[in-house]
């Protein structure tokens, strides 16, 4: 029996290509509403693996999202915004409920899971009103979902929010590489101008 053997060639390619679908795969992508900056990933999936097993054995999935801007320059941070999700799934709807935790806190119900996803991202929009039209802008978002094990996330200073978390604790979060098992998510856009992107050019 003749065995083949793969090229090198092959292999590289392979490899190259699977790359460049993964970095295309997951664009962050800003608008403009009026003054505020808004987000959306429809590239980045996070009620999937793990998560979503959670939520269809009956349990709340806590997930914890922030956004950086940066302007002018990458090293000028413009904002850190952190923000905690509780998921949870009707089992006979097939239907996800969403409640945001920091203020102003807000609930939806009857989410579809692309819904679910895109209403996280929505609620992360940002006032950007004092921001110049012209000035370059680096935005990240990073997703973390939650063991739950812990019984909620470390208390520090800061602000407060109504789930008793502060939001300094909530940034700390991202201070500490997220464990191995932990599904997380990270994506960047940028450099791009809020007049590029209310004439309608986006990047991603």
């Amino acid at each position: 029996m003749r065995m083949r053997t793969i090229k090198p060639w092959w292999v590289i390619a392979a490899f190259l290509s699977g790359l460049a679908f993964a970095m295309f795969a997951e664009d962050l992508i800003l608008s403009t509403q009026e003054s505020r900056l808004e987000f959306a990933a429809p590239r980045v999936h996070f009620l999937v693996g793990k998560p979503l097993e959670r939520l269809r054995n009956a349990s709340e999935v806590p997930f914890v999202f922030k956004i950086t801007l940066w302007s002018g320059t990458r090293s000028h941070v413009l904002r850190e915004v952190p923000a905690r999700f509780v998921v949870s799934y009707d089992l006979w709807e097939e239907k996800f409920s969403v409640t945001k935790l920091v203020m102003p806190r807000r609930t939806a119900r009857h989410l579809t899971n692309d819904a679910a996803e895109a209403w996280c991202l929505q609620e992360m929009s940002q006032d950007v009103s004092g921001v110049s039209p012209n000035e370059p802008l680096w935005a990240r978002l990073e997703i973390r979902a939650e063991d739950g094990k812990e019984g909620g996330l470390p208390f520090g200073r800061g602000n407060i929010t109504d789930s008793g978390i502060s939001l300094t604790s909530l940034i700390e979060v991202f201070s500490h590489p997220a464990a191995t098992t932990q599904p997380h998510w990270t994506i960047e856009t940028g450099p791009v101008t809020l007049d590029e992107l209310r004439r309608g050019r986006r990047r991603g």
